[in-house]
Formats: structure tokens, sequence, C-alpha cells
């Protein structure tokens, strides 16, 4: 196992520091790291309508789409990320119970109490500090985290536009009341997020006898900026083209916040794309691709889904609840 500590705060080089990782190296890895000021954004969601454009442009807040799915978060220097990545086995998907036990150990021997809750948050006495999400990329698996621990709890309300769908408010008080800081919950509150941040390294460290310290060499280093330039700084990646579409209907299922869009030529579906904070083994935009050409009836769409492992795409959900999100 290979433990890296990425001293970088850019999120475009960090984005791209976890795609080169699972993409070139065999080992088991865990990456510490942290943002500047940024939203990230889930794969699978429209982003333009995730954030708050005029609150991130003010305060010159970074946007910038990761590889998995769930919804979006906000990062600023109070918060501490993890990466684990290691070779994908059957199980391992949405099984946050696995990944997030080193971090709820560690906060044990901090004197905090962390459990796992819902989907995939981490709570400290009912309110969450930590969001998790994950992917799988060429037989290679990735579980990362925040972890909230002296957050600017005004900035997370003002960058986010959420959803109404996933909250009744999107005020200051009501993120307050659902988010907290781990520094709150510490016995004595005098630890800084670099003192965390360094403690949590020597704690894998020990729990993994067989990790090692990494440092990217300059070889990484370019090939990660050269992912960040060509990909994760571009608006292509970020935002993307969302034309216009005639049909719209979303709703929100215990496994996430499904939102589709069609686009609907002559009774055949012309264009369709598919958003939400859900998650998913494979690309959403293969299931987009299958779907195009279709009649826009139901009998068939149900046939277009009749042999698609939708669960891959959209975990949790069934071809028949598509099939009537799509006809609503």
């Amino acid at each position: 196992m290979l433990l890296i500590i990425n001293d970088s705060n850019n999120a475009y080089y960090n984005l791209a520091a976890e795609e080169y990782l699972i993409d070139s190296f065999d080992e088991d890895i865990v990456m510490l790291w942290r943002n500047d000021n940024t939203v990230v954004v889930g794969k699978n969601q429209n982003t333009i309508e995730e954030i708050d454009s005029r609150y991130v442009e003010e305060h010159d807040i970074s946007v910038v789409r990761r590889l998995t799915g769930g919804g979006a978060v906000f990062h600023d220097m109070g918060n501490v990320n993890y990466t684990i990545i290691q070779p994908y086995r059957e199980g391992l998907f949405s099984n946050y119970a696995y990944f997030t036990e080193a971090v709820r150990d560690f906060l044990q021997q901090l004197g905090v109490s962390a459990t796992l809750s819902g989907r995939n948050d981490l709570m400290i006495d009912g309110k969450k500090f930590s969001g998790n999400a994950q992917c799988v990329r060429k037989g290679r698996m990735m579980h990362h985290g925040t972890l909230m621990f002296s957050s600017d709890v005004k900035d997370i309300s003002g960058a986010l536009t959420p959803n109404r769908k996933k909250t009744e408010s999107k005020g200051v008080k009501s993120v307050q009341s659902h988010v907290t800081n781990i520094s709150s919950h510490l016995p004595e509150d005098k630890m800084s997020v670099e003192d965390f941040m360094e403690q949590l390294h020597r704690y894998f460290l020990r729990r993994f006898p067989e990790a090692v310290p990494y440092e990217l060499t300059k070889e990484d280093k370019a090939s990660i900026q050269q992912l960040s330039d060509q990909k994760y700084s571009t608006w292509e990646w970020n935002y993307g083209a969302s034309p216009a579409f005639a049909v719209s209907a979303s709703r929100k299922y215990d496994f996430g916040l499904v939102d589709v869009r069609l686009d609907v030529t002559r009774g055949r579906i012309r264009e369709i794309r598919i958003f939400g904070d859900f998650f998913g083994i494979k690309s959403v935009s293969e299931l987009e691709e299958l779907l195009v050409g279709t009649e826009y009836r139901a009998d068939a769409i149900s046939q277009a889904l009749a042999d698609v492992a939708l669960g891959e795409y959209i975990s949790g959900m069934t071809a028949e609840e598509l099939t009537e999100l799509m006809m609503q």
C-alpha cells in the first residue's frame, strides 16, 4: 500500500491526481489532500443547477466535476479529503462501512464517536461531517470522502443551490443544523487542521503495517498537471452542454435523486440526459445512448430496458421506475 500526502490545494490538479492514480498504479493507495475553496459536483449532476453561479464567481470558488456519483459538496482548507484505491471485487461497491471503518476508528481514538448513516454519510450526534462516494474504473475501485474539520459553513450554504426535491431550505440556518465540524467535538479543541491531517497520516501507517509513504515524482506531477489542463480545468468537463429539453421529470428515491431530460421528435427520443446524485458502477452516458431512438411509449421504453442491468448505471433503480419517471 502506498500512502500519499498530496500537498496541492488546487482542485483541478487534485481531482486529476485521483484519475491518474487509479489508472496508472497497481498498488493499493491511500491519499490525503485538501482543496482551497471549491464546489465538487458528482459525475452525474447538472452543474449549473447545483451551484449559485454568482456567489461562486464573487467569492473566487472553483467548480470541478469528480469521477464518482453522489451530490455536490463544498471543500475549503478546513476540510481534509481521503482517497482509497484498490482492486475491485464483488461486494465492495456501496460497502461504505468497509471503507470508512479506519476513519471511524481513528476518530474514536481522538474521543469522537462517529456513525455511518443513510447512504454514504458519517455523522456525529446526528450531524453530517463526511460525505463519501465511489467509482469502479478499469478493474480498480476508488472510494473517497470529505472530513469537515473546521470548514466555513457560510460558504457551504452560499455556494451550493440544493435541488428543491432534496431539501426544503437552503439557508444558512438549515445547513448549520445538519452539518458539523470535527473540531467542535474534540475533548480539547486545540488541534489545527494540519495537526489532524498529520495524525491521520500516522494512524494509517500504524493501522496498515504494509503501508509505505510515497511522494509523487516529477513525472507523476507532470502527468497529473497535463490531465488537469486537458480535462479537469475545462468547461466541457465541469459544466458541459445542457440543451433545452421538451420533457423534464425528476423524483427523489431512497437511493438518490434522478432527473431525466428528454427531447422527443416525431415520437422518438432524439436526445436524453440523466442527471442526479445517484451512484452506479457504469457510466450513465451508456444508458442514455441505449435509449436514443426509442419510441416515446412506455412499452417501447420497457422493452429497450428489458435486458439492461439498470442497477449498474443507477444503483437501486428498476426498469419499471425509470420507465414511469420518463413517461410522467
